[in-house]
């Protein structure tokens, strides 16, 4: 199935199902339930859940796709006779780590003292790297570092939400808006479960942040191809 078919289809459900999902985070938050659970093992189940998520993310940023192998190839190139009666040309791109160098996706790269990353993958390893060591604290040291639950989710959601929108923004910028994201997913995790102490509700979290974290790449997924999409050049990969 083209990759423009797919992401018409999968990405509207799940901006949808994460919509949703913010939805009852909040309602869990505001009205948690009054029974709560005296699981021993709640705490340390959750949070060797999420540092899984955290571990699976950073090795995925070290190993990442390059999107111009994804996106570039999916438009038909114009015939001979389009391109004589229009402004296309065939370019050679390089990659600055998994961007092509076309300029078109300056945005979405950072400048480090005369280095080129990728500004998402580089706030994604830095919000992981905190949020893990954020989970060793609450979930295994008992450290109790957050005082106000229902503050927790409120900014945590507004994390996420930002986190979607992100491709708006530009370097560092966007850079910071991901490493948020992620640290906005585990100030909701913990938000949640200060208020319900429910491994239940905790694993509906977890669920809710592999499903916000699948709904951000998507979003990515469809920028990269808008970007190539609307693109005149064909471009030789190199």
């Amino acid at each position: 199935m083209p990759l423009n078919i797919r992401l018409n289809f999968f990405l509207p459900f799940a901006v949808g199902v994460s919509l949703f999902g913010s939805f009852t985070t909040l309602m869990l938050a505001t009205y948690p339930p009054a029974a709560q659970e005296n699981f021993f093992w709640r705490k340390p189940l959750t949070g060797l859940l999420f540092a899984l998520i955290c571990v699976f993310g950073i090795v995925a940023v070290f190993f990442p796709k390059k999107c111009s192998e994804t996106y570039s190839h999916q438009t038909e190139k114009p015939t001979i006779s389009e391109t004589e009666n229009s402004d296309f040309h065939e370019i050679s791109i390089n990659f600055k780590g998994h961007h092509p160098d076309c300029g078109r996706f300056s945005a979405h790269v950072a400048h480090v003292d005369g280095h080129v990353f990728c500004a998402a993958c580089t706030g994604l390893l830095l919000g992981a790297l905190i949020a893990l060591t954020g989970t060793a604290l609450y979930f295994f040291v008992e450290w109790n570092i957050v005082e106000v639950g229902l503050s927790a989710v409120l900014v945590g959601q507004i994390g996420i939400l930002l986190g979607f929108v992100q491709f708006k923004f530009k370097g560092y910028a966007r850079l910071t808006l991901n490493a948020f994201f992620v640290f906005a997913c585990f100030l909701t995790l913990v938000g949640i479960d200060k208020l319900a102490e429910s491994i239940f509700i905790d694993l509906y979290i977890i669920a809710l942040i592999t499903f916000w974290l699948l709904t951000r790449i998507l979003i990515s997924q469809w920028d990269h191809w808008r970007i190539c999409h609307t693109c005149e050049h064909s471009c030789e990969l190199k």
